[in-house]
């Protein structure tokens, strides 16, 4: 089952009326064809491990410090390719010896991610797993190009997947999960890897940058995302006027409405947090979780319907029935925006000391003024 959730973004916020005056694209522009108004963008010395890190410190300080039996992080752009970034995290946070591994399904790592998790509690390897799904993009973007540098945020966000009785809210339902080796030039960062460095000479001119071919990735997404979801719903006997949330990876709003659309989907369910917050690769779906949990739209025993799909190409659906997140005394927030977090040789980050305050968010009607308060802070 599902515990909690929590969620976490650099505090540089970057508005479309910000970009980079050479891309010769302004707010409008961006918002037709994205749906995107902002993104955060992490700051010197802060890498994808620092964002796992604060979104998991918080998650485990607002469920109060619960036993953790293994960590899994999701995420395409590690702290180095070797070695994975999962067991420095768990250090850092005080895990002691503890699993830790890193996943990688670009964009739908976190849907991979979390039936990994499962598998683990299934299992019998742990009883209590913490699940991060983290990236930050915005190093691997090549400054000419506007096309992936408006869509694409930094972020992290968390959530601790534990056993539970069968039929309690929380309860992850099932799955849909698959991939397309032949797609796997779509969405590409071509140096870095063995393939790049088993060819003598130099890496190529802009190797090292992230690189999309949209048009082709849109139709991709779409029909995976759309055809994963119908499959789970057709295992779970649901009708999609079921669903009561339908929470898709955050990667672009034409997107998000194609597939509500061909699913028979009210957009009024549709879960959405990338008009604050751009598409945030692994991170995306937790953090969408965590800012409508914030916002106080879950509720305890709704079915959610989760779907994303990434490089690979992959693509994967989840369903669980949703377990609220109520917030322990003193947390961190179900989704902030703060201080960055210290980098991993600081005395700070050494100690897992706090990097900034947060207000605490709960799903207690006293804590709705400050939820409020969090949504337009992301705004």
């Amino acid at each position: 089952m599902v515990e909690s959730v929590a969620g976490w973004v650099p505090p540089r916020r970057v508005t479309n009326d910000a970009l980079p005056a050479h891309w010769g694209v302004d707010d409008a522009w961006v918002r037709t064809r994205t749906g995107i108004g902002a993104r955060h963008r992490s700051g010197p010395g802060v890498s994808t491990g620092d964002l796992a890190y604060e979104a998991a410190r918080r998650l485990l300080e607002r469920a109060g410090r619960p036993r953790v039996d293994a960590l899994v992080l999701a995420t395409a752009t590690p702290d180095h390719p070797c070695p994975a970034t999962a067991p420095a995290v768990a250090a850092r946070l005080g895990l002691g010896s503890v699993a830790a591994v890193d996943v990688s399904a670009v964009c739908s790592g976190f849907i991979y991610g979390l039936a990994c998790a499962q598998g683990l509690v299934a299992a019998g390897i742990a009883e209590r797993v913490l699940l991060a799904g983290a990236d930050t993009y915005s190093g691997w973007l090549d400054p000419d190009d506007h096309r992936s540098g408006v869509v694409f945020g930094d972020g992290a966000g968390a959530a601790l997947i534990a056993a539970g009785p069968a039929g309690a809210p929380g309860e992850l339902l099932g799955f849909d999960l698959g991939s397309d080796g032949t797609g796997h030039d779509l969405i590409t960062v071509a140096g870095g890897g063995s393939r790049a460095r088993s060819v003598p000479g130099p890496a190529g001119p802009g190797d090292g940058y992230f690189r999309m071919r949209g048009a082709a990735v849109y139709q991709q997404a779409v029909e995976r995302m759309t055809g994963s979801c119908r499959a789970l719903l057709a295992k779970l006997d649901w009708d999609p006027r079921q669903v009561d949330h339908f929470v898709p990876h955050q990667a672009n709003a034409r997107i998000l409405r194609a597939v509500a659309g061909r699913l028979g989907i009210d957009p009024a369910r549709c879960v959405t947090h990338l008009d604050r917050v751009g598409n945030t690769g692994a991170a995306s779906i937790p953090l969408a979780l965590a800012d409508a949990d914030a916002r106080g739209v879950l509720r305890t025993g709704d079915r959610v319907l989760l779907t994303a799909f990434g490089g690979g190409l992959t693509w994967g659906s989840a369903a669980l029935r949703w377990a609220g997140t109520p917030a322990a005394p003193g947390s961190g927030t179900a989704v902030a925006a703060a201080a960055a977090p210290a980098a991993s040789g600081t005395a700070a980050s050494r100690t897992g000391a706090p990097a900034a305050s947060a207000t605490t968010a709960s799903r207690t009607t006293a804590a709705r003024p400050a939820a409020a308060a969090l949504s337009e802070e992301l705004s």
